[in-house]
C-alpha cells in the first residue's frame, strides 16, 4: 500500500508539474514577445516623427523607411509589412527572429522597426532548463515526503497487525494500542472490541466445558460407587436397588447429554426457525396434562387463552416443557400457566408458589449451568428436563435461546413468574421486528 500511494502521488504531481511547466513556458514567451512588440511600436512611432536624415543605424534593432511608393529608402528589400500590429520574421543573414512594427510618417510612407527576440528566447530556454531539472527533482521530493508520511501514518496499522498476529487462543487478553483519535484509532478500538468478544466467548466456552464435565462426572461417579459396593459386598446388595440407581443416574446423564446437544445445535443454527403457525396454547395445555400425570403439584390453566405464533413447533414445545419442568421443581403445591395475545404479542407466563428468584439473580438464571443456592439439592421427582433444582442449570438457558431465535424476549417478573413475549402471527406478517425492540 505504501508503494502504491507513493507511485500515485508521484504520477499525479508529475503530471501536474509537467502541465504547469508547459503552460509557464508558453505564457512567459508570449508575455516577453508582447513586451518586445510594444517596444518596437514605441520606437517606430518615435522615429516616424524624426526627419529621415537623422535616422541612423543601430546594433540592437533594424530600421527601414518606406516611401509613399512602398520602396525602402536607402536600398535593400523590404523585410516585413507589419501593418498596424507586429509580425515575427527571421531576416536573411541575422540567424534569429525579429519582431517588426510600423508607424506612419506624417509626410508619407512609414517607418518599420525590428527588435530581436534573442532575450526572449534566452529567457524561455533558461526556464526550460530549470524546469527540466526542477520537475524531476520535485517528483523525487514528493516521492520521499509521501513515502515518509505514509510510513508514519501506516506505522500504527503495522503495530496493530503485529499485535493481532501475536494473539493466540491462549493470549486473548492482549490488546492493540488505541491512543489515536483518528480512523486508525477507531480501527484499533474496533479490534479491541472484537478481541473482547473473542475472549468472552472463549471464557464462556471453557466454563461450559468445565461445567459440563463436572455435571457428567456426578452420575458416572454415582454409578461407579454403587457398582463397586455391589462387587465388594454382593450379599448386601439387592439387584433391583442397584438397577434402579443405575437407571436413575443413566436417565440423569441422558437428560444432560440431550441438553448439551440442544445447546450445541442452538449455537450452530443462526438462521431463523421455520415460519409456520403454531398454537402456543395447545402446547401449554399438552404440557400441563403431562405435569399433572408426572407430579403431585396442582396445575392451573384457567388463564390460558388462544395465542398463535410463527416458528418451529418442536422448539416451542421444548420451551414450554423446560419452563413447566422448572416451575414444577420449585413449586410447593401448585403452578399456573397463562397465555394471552395483545397488541401483536403473545405473552406466555409460568408461575409457581415456590421460594422465588432473588432480584439479583433474575438475569443470571438464564445463563448456562447456573443454579441458585436453594436449588443445589437433587430432586428425585421425575419431571423430565433439567433446569431447576436437581437439574444441570441448562433448562432456562435452552429456553432463552429458543426465545431469542423466535425474535422474542424472556424475563423474570414478580417473585417466581417467568414471562415469555413472542410476536403473534399478525405481527410476524406485518413486521420483522422482535418484541424486544419496542
Amino acid at each position: 500500500m505504501r508503494i502504491r500511494v507513493t507511485l500515485a502521488a508521484v504520477l499525479v504531481v508529475g503530471f501536474a508539474l509537467v502541465a504547469c511547466a508547459l503552460v509557464l513556458v508558453a505564457l512567459l514567451g508570449s508575455v516577453l514577445t508582447d513586451q518586445v512588440c510594444r517596444a518596437a511600436q514605441d520606437r517606430a512611432a518615435q522615429l516616424a516623427a524624426v526627419p529621415a536624415a537623422v535616422v541612423g543605424p543601430s546594433s540592437t534593432e533594424i530600421v527601414q523607411v518606406i516611401d509613399r511608393a512602398g520602396h525602402v529608402t536607402g536600398g535593400g528589400s523590404r523585410l516585413a509589412s507589419p501593418g498596424t500590429g507586429c509580425v515575427r520574421v527571421e531576416p536573411p543573414g541575422h540567424g534569429e527572429d525579429f519582431v517588426f512594427a510600423a508607424a506612419v510618417v506624417p509626410s508619407g510612407g512609414e517607418v518599420v522597426v525590428g527588435r530581436p527576440l534573442v532575450d526572449v528566447l534566452d529567457s524561455t530556454r533558461f526556464v526550460r532548463r530549470v524546469l527540466v531539472v526542477g520537475v524531476p527533482l520535485m517528483a523525487v521530493i514528493v516521492a520521499g515526503v509521501t513515502w515518509v508520511v505514509t510510513g508514519r501514518v501506516l506505522a500504527p496499522v503495522t503495530a496493530i497487525r503485529r499485535e493481532v498476529d501475536a494473539v493466540t487462543a491462549t493470549e486473548l487478553h492482549r490488546r492493540v494500542p488505541a491512543t489515536r483519535a483518528d480512523e486508525i484509532g477507531r480501527l484499533a478500538r474496533t479490534m479491541n472490541r472484537m478481541l473482547d468478544r473473542l475472549q468472552r466467548s472463549q471464557q464462556s466456552q471453557n466454563r461450559f466445558v468445565s461445567d459440563a464435565s463436572h455435571e457428567l462426572r456426578s452420575p458416572i461417579a454415582a454409578i461407579r460407587q454403587h457398582a463397586e459396593v455391589a462387587l465388594a459386598h454382593p450379599e448386601r446388595t439387592e439387584a433391583g436397588d442397584l438397577a434402579a440407581t443405575v437407571l436413575a443416574e443413566d436417565l440423569r446423564m441422558q437428560h444432560l447429554v440431550d441438553d448439551l446437544l440442544q445447546l450445541a445445535r442452538s449455537d450452530e443454527q443462526r438462521s431463523a426457525p421455520p415460519d409456520l403457525p403454531v398454537d402456543l396454547d395447545d402446547l401449554v395445555l399438552a404440557e400441563a396434562k403431562t405435569l399433572r400425570a408426572a407430579t403431585s403439584v396442582a396445575v392451573d390453566t384457567t388463564a390460558v387463552s388462544a395465542g398463535q405464533v410463527r416458528g418451529d413447533e418442536a422448539q416451542l414445545a421444548r420451551l414450554v416443557r423446560n419452563l413447566g419442568s422448572n416451575a414444577a421443581r420449585h413449586a410447593r403445591t401448585g403452578i399456573s400457566f397463562g397465555v394471552a395475545e395483545a397488541d401483536g404479542v403473545v405473552v406466555l407466563t409460568v408461575s409457581d408458589d415456590g421460594p422465588g428468584i432473588p432480584a439479583a439473580d433474575r438475569e443470571r438464571v438464564f445463563e448456562r449451568f447456573v443454579r441458585l443456592d436453594a436449588a443445589r439439592t437433587r430432586d428425585t421427582r421425575d419431571i423430565g428436563d433439567s433446569g431447576g433444582a436437581g437439574g444441570a442449570g441448562l433448562g432456562l438457558a435452552i429456553a432463552a435461546g429458543i426465545v431469542d431465535r423466535h425474535r422474542g424476549a424472556i424475563r423474570v417478573t414478580g417473585r417466581s413468574t417467568l414471562e415469555v413475549r413472542l410476536p403473534a402471527v399478525s405481527a410476524c406478517s406485518n413486521s420483522g421486528r422482535s418484541v424486544g425492540e419496542g
